[in-house]
């Protein structure tokens, strides 16, 4: 088995997870987010009692960033892990 980079690992998982949520702010910005989820809802069915509200780029900003850190931890920690369990 091939070790793998945390860091590099890290990256694409933060870039992944950073990614989905920067198109969830688009879908919020462009006014798509609330027929996007009834549709998911209904799909599901449930019936949604969620309301997205209006678009902040402070707020998005701060999404963004806060879940590609969080995905880049994932990430590095999940490589270590590997790398230990399979080194």
């Amino acid at each position: 088995m091939h070790n793998i980079d945390p860091h590099k690992t890290g990256l694409c998982l933060g870039a992944l997870v950073g990614g989905v949520h920067f198109v969830w702010a688009l879908l919020v910005l462009f006014g798509l987010a609330q027929p996007f989820l009834d549709f998911i809802f209904m799909l599901h069915m449930l019936r949604p009692t969620i309301i997205v509200d209006g678009f902040s780029a402070i707020l998005a900003l701060s999404l963004v960033l806060v879940t590609g850190i969080i995905g880049y931890l994932m990430g590095y920690f999940f490589a270590v892990v590997w790398n230990r369990l399979h080194g």
